[in-house]
């Protein structure tokens, strides 16, 4: 009897033993079990980025891109939360839309930004606000600019502009052969009018000559052309004016066409449309001015399948493992 007693009395001490240690020793097979149910529960959201606008009817554009492809996104493995962020003028600010995802209990983020091609917003402002570079003199600067600073704890992916897929030329064409119809391209010339960036100007030449290649390949038009209307040429319509100008002296007819993400009446209208009220024959120019390379579900499609790239590559995709 006392025999057994002491057996019980071990056995139970032998229990509370185990269970104040987490229970008994995990063979290796149970622990990879366990390890990899922790990393299919890998938490990853989705930022997307855009330069931002006191303009209600610009910010929707974008807004609407995330409606657009939200579930799309969610569909993506490991992928639990979408979220639009403006630059600069206004909320949802990048900061907070990074902490929201800290306070989510987010593991990583993809950022994306939904910008044309590279400029000072994507080579210095994003990176610091999402904490991938950390210049002293920009993080002092951001809120001095109205833009709010946010460090996150989440580990951020930032990926590629939209110049870095042929989506955008593939849009800047369709546009031409809409205004073009069925008109001979011999008698058309092309004006690109774009914001353009001081610290970026190569690439951003690059980006139109790129695409007015394009167009010479395409749809048989000769004569192309590009000009500033942004910051760097102090939002003059000159430069625009100059450059239908130049085409008008050539051909029987321009063909205007903004190369801006969304409508924004301040480029569109006064600076590109009033440049083209004051060529020399604005009747001879042809030109939507409510027009942007917004909406296009080609974009929404170059969205999703960013991301989803991104999720295939490095860290992200061992951690779908």
């Amino acid at each position: 009897m006392f025999k057994s007693m002491m057996t019980m009395m071990a056995v139970a001490a032998t229990a509370l033993l185990l269970s104040a240690c987490g229970g008994a020793p995990k063979g290796d097979a149970q622990a990879n079990t366990e390890g990899a149910s922790a990393a299919g529960q890998h938490k990853i959201g989705v930022l997307l980025v855009n330069h931002g606008s006191r303009q209600k009817a610009w910010r929707d554009m974008l807004v609407d891109v995330e409606k657009a492809t939200r579930d799309r996104l969610l569909a993506l493995p490991n992928v639990k939360g979408v979220k639009t962020a403006f630059n600069e003028y206004t909320e949802p600010s990048v900061a907070t839309q990074m902490k929201a995802f800290d306070d989510e209990g987010y593991d990583e983020v993809v950022v994306l930004p939904l910008f044309l091609t590279v400029g000072g917003h994507t080579n210095s402002d994003i990176p610091n606000l999402v904490g991938l570079k950390n210049d002293p003199k920009a993080l002092e600067m951001l809120p001095k600019e109205g833009v709010p600073v946010y460090r996150p704890k989440a580990r951020v992916t930032l990926l590629e502009t939209i110049d870095s897929t042929d989506f955008l030329k593939a849009n800047i064409l369709r546009r031409v052969k809409d205004l073009l119809k069925d008109g001979n391209g011999k008698d058309y010339g092309v004006t690109l009018a774009a914001y353009g960036d001081n610290g970026f100007n190569q690439q951003w030449e690059a980006l139109m000559a790129d695409l007015g290649q394009h167009l010479k390949d395409n749809v048989g038009i000769d004569a192309i052309n590009y000009a500033w209307s942004g910051h760097l040429v102090n939002y003059s319509i000159d430069p625009t004016r100059k450059a239908v100008n130049q085409i008008l002296a050539e051909k029987k007819k321009d063909i205007v066409i903004s190369v801006y993400v969304a409508y924004d009446y301040m480029f569109q209208k006064d600076i590109i449309g009033e440049a083209i009220r004051k060529s020399e024959r604005p009747q001879d120019v042809l030109y939507h001015e409510t027009e942007a390379i917004l909406p296009d579900e080609n974009l929404n499609s170059w969205v999703v399948d960013s991301v989803k790239d991104s999720l295939s590559v490095g860290r992200l995709a061992q951690a779908g493992t």
